[in-house]
């Protein structure tokens, strides 16, 4: 089985343990993923603005990509990316006006887009392509014992059009984790902001946010907390020491993506972990519960 596979920007760069475990993962699952050709940035934040029609060129040229590669749909990892490619084409397709508009601009002879391609998420293809039951059945190495706090931010739920579980109390990570061997714990502040890029900006707000979303995972006593998100992975685990600062009772704690967790119990290897990339190291954690 062959899937068309978006990484993005930011897993070719700082988060490049989300790119490899998710590669790494898939093939341990039977799915070839085959990285598109010439993609580009998303587009990621300016995208999502309404009133200008050009702000969809780069992710509609990704769906183009797409379709030159003589596919229908295509996944990617990262839920700002998704998010982002996501809202475009859903917005593309119910505009004819805006794809023309692009089309005509793109000026491409041979390929226009038509808003015939579906955009899909990782966990999405996971849950309804594979079937977690499948993938339990490749688990190597189960993750018992270790308590794992989901984090969805906004972009996995919000807006509710691009949502592919319940936007109030999505469970589909912690269908996941189960299927992983450990043992998913619910916490409040699952799908709030962790700040976003107010960590230009705005520090203080990061600490902020940072401290109150790991302190509500702490207070369920977890091992560590997964995201889908670079920029989320990023403020709640390189910013922990700016809430420590601000909270001195503030407790450090790793943060991951569900894909490195993935690639552990299908023993992948130490090179699709990438651990060493983390501020915060998840090995004590890991070794604590035999995992290491």
């Amino acid at each position: 089985m062959k899937l068309i596979y978006y990484p993005g920007c930011t897993l070719k760069n700082s988060a490049r343990n989300f790119d490899t475990s998710t590669v790494s993962s898939m093939a341990q699952l039977d799915v070839e993923v085959e990285e598109l050709e010439r993609w580009n940035c998303c587009g990621t934040v300016h995208a999502l603005g309404s009133d200008n029609v050009m702000n969809r060129v780069a992710p509609v040229t990704n769906l183009i990509r797409v379709k030159e590669a003589q596919a229908n749909e295509f996944m990617t990892s990262c839920a700002m990316c998704y998010n982002t490619l996501k809202r475009a084409n859903n917005d593309v397709k119910k505009h004819a006006d805006k794809l023309n508009t692009i089309n005509e601009f793109l000026n491409l002879e041979q390929t226009k887009y038509q808003g015939d391609v579906d955009v899909l998420h990782l966990l999405e293809y996971l849950r309804d392509r594979v079937g977690f039951d499948k993938l339990a059945a490749k688990v190597k190495k189960p993750l018992k014992g270790l308590r794992v706090a989901c984090y969805y931010g906004c972009l996995l739920v919000r807006p509710k059009e691009v949502a592919f579980d319940d936007v109030e109390n999505p469970m589909i990570m912690e269908s996941l984790i189960t299927a992983l061997g450990a043992t998913p714990v619910n916490f409040a502040l699952k799908t709030e902001c962790c700040g976003a890029y107010h960590a230009v900006g705005s520090p203080e707000i990061i600490a902020d946010r940072t401290d109150k979303i790991m302190g509500s995972a702490n207070e369920e006593q977890v091992d560590l907390v997964v995201v889908s998100c670079p920029l989320c992975a990023y403020n709640l685990d390189f910013k922990q020491d700016d809430a420590k600062r601000l909270n001195p009772d503030f407790q450090h704690m790793p943060v991951l993506y569900f894909t490195q967790l993935m690639a552990l119990a299908l023993e992948c290897g130490k090179e699709a972990l990438g651990f060493d990339l983390h501020h915060i190291d998840p090995l004590p954690t890991l070794a604590a519960r035999g995992l290491a």
